[in-house]
């Protein structure tokens, strides 16, 4: 008897596909990919392609000499790592990432220098090596394989720099200066697989100086653009 009923369901569909009425259910629906979730860490490079140092200067010493300093503004590189989490699965997805890389370029003037009367032009420069350790909160667009993201961070910096001399005017250097740093990030994703992408980043970097005269603003806003691979754990 348990042979006959166990016999019945097969029957049935037998006779079903026989009369053309059968089709089997439909198969469940592949899971979709998810690109770009949880722990990661990046490799990122690239030009520091500008930065504000200010107007023209004059400085006046006690004997009446004047000394005219056009600042230049000129290129640099930087490159670090990124250590970070993507909060959530949807299409708006926040994260948190550790960002430290190296910055570096080379600042310089021309200068007019007037000494008794006679006036002398001039040029120099030097470098400037810092270190930026910052904390990003990003907001992240996922639409499949292509994310962009927009950013806030803060943090500080170590910065060391060479002294440089015009005249009987000199500017100490060779010294190291540390203080508070704030960047605004705007960057894209391209993801090759759901674990590793190439992007690109453009980075607005604003080094603070309480204590060192770095324009007439006592800031320093630099333009980095650059990019990298970044790996999801």
């Amino acid at each position: 008897m348990k042979k006959i009923f166990l016999l019945l369901p097969t029957l049935m569909i037998a006779a079903q596909v026989y009369a053309g009425e059968y089709s089997p259910p439909p198969a469940p629906a592949p899971t979709a990919e998810l690109y770009g979730t949880g722990w990661y860490g990046a490799i990122e490079a690239g030009g520091n392609i500008f930065q504000d140092r200010g107007d023209v200067r004059t400085f006046t010493n006690g004997f009446g000499d004047t000394l005219t300093l056009d600042p230049t503004n000129d290129t640099g590189f930087f490159g670090g790592i990124k250590i970070g989490y993507v909060f959530g699965t949807g299409s708006v997805r926040f994260a948190l990432e550790e960002d430290m890389f190296y910055n570096g370029w080379q600042s310089g003037a021309d200068s007019t220098l007037t000494v008794n009367g006679v006036t002398t032009f001039n040029s120099a420069s030097w470098d400037i090596n810092s270190g930026a350790f910052m904390t990003n909160g990003l907001i992240r667009f996922a639409s499949g394989k292509f994310q962009p993201y927009i950013g806030f961070g803060i943090g500080c910096y170590y910065a060391e720099t060479a002294s440089a001399n015009f005249g009987p005017f000199a500017f100490s250097g060779g010294s190291s200066h540390a203080d508070f740093a704030w960047q605004a990030i705007a960057g894209a994703d391209f993801y090759l697989n759901p674990k590793n992408s190439l992007f690109i980043e453009y980075k607005f970097l604003e080094y603070t100086a309480s204590q060192a005269d770095i324009g007439d603003s006592r800031v320093l806003g630099q333009h980095l653009l650059g990019g990298g691979w970044r790996f999801h754990f």
